[in-house]
């Protein structure tokens, strides 16, 4: 067969290094050594206000009355910097600090961006905090355990009329609140724009060169799963070398003027410190995209990929899944899109093999070559970036070697692999939690992750690792049998393409294993044949809709070598995971943990065969 042709793209490490340690132990790292980086992001936004100003730093459609989009606003990297010079001002005149940070609640936008900027110049951190806990969320708990964590100073949301509910609940009357638009009824706030034109003085100066490498640039929260989130302290060394670090395993960021349409949540370390951070060291340019991988949402991101052709593209799967499908109808889409992207990138989950082979589809049809689907690991604790893909001939669950500068140390856990880390982009701990952070460091001062991985080739290591699950969702049958949830999950999604969103893996202490499924209830609904008014419970017990997940649960039955890949009893759920319950995050990821938690009920009517509508495997 011939090879696939893809469209040139340089991997930046393609070879890696590996010594002994005690029995057990293996550690990794590229031949290729970390280069010199600026010890200060803010250094690189300077630099680009002063060598192309002109050039726009960012982009967003403006907001129209009816609620719908317009236009393009851009804000040069001339205006940048000239912005975050005046809000670092004002941050210094408040006399904020780490022990007073800036606490933003609301989503990506402008004044976002700015805010953070000015935060950088100033050397007062932020903390982007999940929207979701403002506007989702209940009875705020998590929103009132970050403002308690980091005891803010300033606390900022775009709109009054959206966030000011949370904002009366939880952040007392002593804390400044700033505000785009709108006012708080009984409570004083301060504009965006005031902040904006605060003049700036030498103090500005004073305060960024007192910055460096130990500066505290943000607190990010994780998702938390069965405890509540830990603010990750993030420093200008681990953002910068992080940064490093990526130009290096991929060079294509620095080839050319780098154009970004992201959507990715900044309050995650993938949108805010992956993408954010990449566009500022590169003076590139972002459009912040106002969609979302969402049946509701979807359409925007859509539209603006038919307009603007980014040169790299960042997604989770469920978002290179929709475009997946969009792509085999849409023309204007598959020629701008593909007109000049160098490298798709997902993260987050399992992007399932069906999705990638319709991507390529696409692809050779409307250009005549491949785009390399790149993935890699990380995690907000590393900056994110720690392990990138080899070679454009990437499958399901590889992840290639690690970044220069980072060494990895593969320690045997349970019959799996653990990988560590450590290197310059590596968190110095959790913020005000000294008993997590020494939870979470060996004593080598190597992180902890909790991810399994094995080698692609045992005899090839410099074709890097692959996903092997994480070793905390890993589990034992009754009988004593070790059960791999993140290859099973994985297998899962890919044979019941395209009707699964995701699976979580059940059967702890049980005789066999099962599966709770979320599905795709957009393609569940078009099997069916069912009007969209149908409600979703009609939709997963129609008669088709049920023989294809029998037809794969019997196929994959037929495969399975023992009681450990053995799928005995699959339910579909109609209640969609919830952030509240911490068992998803906002860019799409599913917690396990905390899925099996809520829905006991579930997992035990399943395991003793009373839950209606659950499916079980045809014996042959």
């Amino acid at each position: 067969m011939t090879a696939p042709k893809f469209r040139p793209l340089t991997f930046g490490v393609t070879r890696v290094v590996q010594r002994e340690g005690a029995p057990g132990v293996r550690y990794v790292k590229a031949e290729q050594p970390l280069q010199d980086h600026p010890a200060r992001l803010t250094d690189r936004l300077q630099h680009w206000a002063e060598t192309a100003p002109d050039r726009s730093f960012m982009a967003r459609r403006v907001k129209l009355a009816d609620g719908s989009t317009g236009d393009w606003r851009h804000v040069s990297y001339r205006e940048a910097w000239a912005s975050a010079r005046a809000i670092a001002q004002g941050l210094i005149n408040r006399g904020l600090s780490a022990e007073r940070p800036v606490v933003i609640l609301s989503e990506n936008d402008l004044e976002h961006a700015l805010l953070a900027l000015g935060c950088l110049v100033a050397g007062v951190p932020f903390v982007p905090t999940s929207p979701p806990y403002s506007l989702i969320s209940q009875d705020y708990a998590k929103l009132r355990h970050v403002l308690d964590t980091v005891t803010p100073g300033l606390v900022f949301a775009a709109d009054a009329a959206r966030y000011g509910k949370a904002i009366q609940a939880t952040v007392g009357a002593d804390v400044e609140v700033l505000l785009t638009q709108g006012t708080l009824p009984g409570r004083a706030s301060t504009s965006f724009d005031a902040l904006l034109t605060t003049p700036a003085t030498p103090a500005v100066d004073a305060a960024m060169a007192a910055t460096g490498p130990d500066t505290i640039t943000k607190f990010l929260f994780t998702s938390g799963s069965t405890k509540l989130p830990k603010a990750v302290i993030n420093t200008q060394r681990m953002w910068c070398a992080n940064q490093q670090q990526m130009t290096q395993s991929m060079p294509v960021l620095a080839e050319e003027p780098l154009v970004l349409v992201d959507w990715l949540p900044w309050n995650h370390t993938f949108g805010g410190n992956h993408n954010f951070g990449m566009v500022v060291y590169h003076g590139g340019t972002m459009y912040i995209d106002d969609g979302k991988p969402t049946p509701a949402l979807m359409h925007e991101t859509l539209r603006n990929l038919r307009e603007i052709a980014p040169t790299v593209y960042f997604n989770v799967p469920t978002g290179f899944e929709a475009i997946a499908n969009a792509m085999k109808t849409d023309d204007a889409l598959r020629k701008t899109l593909l007109s000049r992207v160098k490298m798709f990138f997902y993260a987050g989950a399992a992007l399932a093999q069906p999705v990638w082979d319709s991507l390529y589809e696409s692809e050779e049809r409307e250009i005549g070559e491949r785009i390399v689907m790149s993935t890699g690991l990380g995690m907000t604790e590393s900056g994110p970036f720690a392990i990138f893909v080899t070679n454009p001939n990437v499958k399901a669950g590889d992840l290639g070697v690690p970044t220069p500068g980072l060494e990895i140390k593969l320690v045997d856990m349970q019959g799996k692999s653990e990988i560590r880390y450590r290197g310059p982009n590596i968190t110095p701990g959790y913020w005000r939690a000294p008993k997590e952070t020494a939870e979470h460091f060996d004593d080598e001062g190597f992180f902890c992750s909790g991810d399994a991985v094995k080698w692609i080739d045992d005899n090839n290591i410099h074709l890097g690792l692959k996903f092997d699950g994480r070793i905390a969702e890993d589990f034992k049958l009754a009988t004593g049998t070790f059960v791999s949830v993140g290859p099973l999950r994985g297998k899962i999604i890919a044979a019941g393409a395209p009707y699964i969103q995701d699976v979580v893996i059940t059967g702890l202490n049980m005789r066999e294993v099962g599966a709770m499924v979320f599905p795709n209830v957009t393609a569940c609904r078009e099997l069916s044949g069912l009007p969209a008014s149908t409600p979703v419970e009609e939709v997963l017990a129609n008669p088709a809709v049920h023989a294809r997940f029998q037809g794969m649960l019997d196929r994959m039955a037929e495969g399975a070598t023992g009681s450990a890949n053995r799928i005995a009893r699959l339910c579909l759920l109609a209640e969609p995971p919830t952030i509240d319950r911490g068992e998803i995050t906002d860019k799409g990821s599913i917690n396990q943990r905390a899925v099996l938690t809520h829905r006991a009920a579930i997992v035990e009517a399943l395991h003793a065969d009373t839950l209606p509508g659950q499916i079980k495997p045809v014996a042959h």
